[in-house]
């Protein structure tokens, strides 16, 4: 283990991003944690306020990112401050992205079905990180050899026709597999093969006169929706608890 981790993470400088993603993902759990603490009225914690104005976390997790991100400019990948740089970072965006949708909607969405958007982000933001640092490039300039990499119009272009696949996938109305196709192109591919959904611009524009391509989207779109909803309903529960009930709907 300590072996893989010098060779694959410490040599290549990728410490700092390790460390970034592991306060990232514990800031939030434990944000999640101590925020329903207080929800449910349990344990020492309460919102903190200041003059009866109520402090949101993503104050405090704008600070740290400002303070991380200016200090792992200023630090190279190696040492002690980049490692330190990289934890306050990682902190701070965990608070911010944890108010992800009250940052979007300008509202405290955040026990509402509006606020599972963060969770959303935050499993989606883990994600793509963790792709990164286990060695995917953007755009998939990872799968060039050292003499394509060198050859700037190879990079350009590579980069061009896989952020093109990125932009039809998410024409198609899939914004997930759209973000996933930068880091791993081959998925941009897939998005790019099937069929769009219903309602994307894509779908207005190439089955305004294709009856059967548009039920097709239609059926596919629904089964794909009833089959994952409930999974990831769960998901976000657990990580993010439950939205209150809408009033005057059975929840």
């Amino acid at each position: 283990m300590g072996h893989w981790l010098q060779r694959n993470i410490i040599e290549p400088g990728k410490l700092p991003l390790l460390l970034a993603l592991t306060a990232f993902v514990l800031t939030f759990l434990i944000t999640r944690l101590v925020t329903r603490l207080i929800r449910a009225g349990r344990g020492p914690f309460g919102n903190v306020k200041a003059g009866g104005l109520h402090i949101h976390h993503v104050v405090p997790g704008v600070v740290l990112i400002v303070v991380g991100g200016f200090g792992a400019v200023a630090s190279s990948r190696y040492g002690f401050g980049a490692a330190v740089c990289a934890v306050v970072f990682g902190m701070g965006a965990g608070l911010v992205l944890d108010e992800f949708a009250l940052i979007l909607h300008l509202d405290d969405v955040y026990w509402t079905e509006e606020g599972r958007k963060s969770v959303e982000v935050v499993v989606l933001t883990a994600a793509l990180v963790g792709l990164v640092l286990s060695g995917f490039s953007p755009f998939g300039v990872n799968d060039m050899s050292q003499d394509e990499l060198h050859n700037r119009g190879g990079v350009i272009s590579t980069v061009v026709v896989n952020f093109l696949f990125s932009l039809a996938v998410l024409s198609k109305g899939k914004a997930r597999m759209a973000i996933f196709s930068v880091i791993v192109p081959l998925i941009g591919l897939i998005g790019l093969i099937r069929l769009a959904r219903p309602g994307s611009p894509w779908a207005r524009r190439f089955y305004r006169r294709r009856p059967r391509a548009r039920a097709r989207s239609t059926l596919r779109a629904y089964h794909h929706d009833r089959r994952w909803a409930g999974p990831r309903r769960r998901l976000q529960d657990l990580l993010g608890g439950k939205p209150d009930p809408v009033p005057g709907r059975t929840p």
